[in-house]
């Protein structure tokens, strides 16, 4: 069953103001480092207002969270797009704003910064059907 734009926004508000909690900023912080006016903040955290994919990147940004979680949530982007460890690792209650920020730099570092998981060297050989370059 499809969600309704109002259940989606208030929800959007609410994930927004549990990140900016869990991070223990203030409404008034988390606006100056998003650089969105407060009252306009408030109003989205409570699910008044719905922001442009700008301002949620500002306000990802502002919460060292990705966009995409945000874009997910106000359904920009489909959530099927962003699953697997980084989406765990945001979702998980337990963390704080800076263990989450320092597991997603660890990980990317491994990875890459949002791009899909490669193969293994030797599979990306295998199915390219190419022999291992000489050393």
């Amino acid at each position: 069953m499809a969600r309704q734009p109002s259940e989606r926004l208030s929800e959007l508000g609410s994930f927004i103001r549990e990140q900016r909690e869990n991070a223990r900023l203030s409404v008034r912080r988390l606006s100056e480092l998003a650089d969105v006016s407060n009252p306009y903040l408030s109003q989205i955290e409570r699910g008044l207002r719905r922001p442009s994919a700008e301002i949620l990147q500002q306000i990802a940004k502002g919460l060292k969270i990705s966009a995409e979680t945000l874009y997910v949530r106000a359904g920009i982007l489909d959530p099927q797009h962003h699953e697997g460890l980084e989406e765990a690792i945001l979702q998980d209650a337990r963390l704080t704003a800076a263990q989450k920020e320092a597991m997603l730099g660890v990980y990317r570092s491994f990875v890459g910064p949002t791009e899909p998981p490669q193969p293994a060297a030797a599979d990306r050989v295998a199915a390219e059907g190419a022999e291992e370059p000489p050393r």
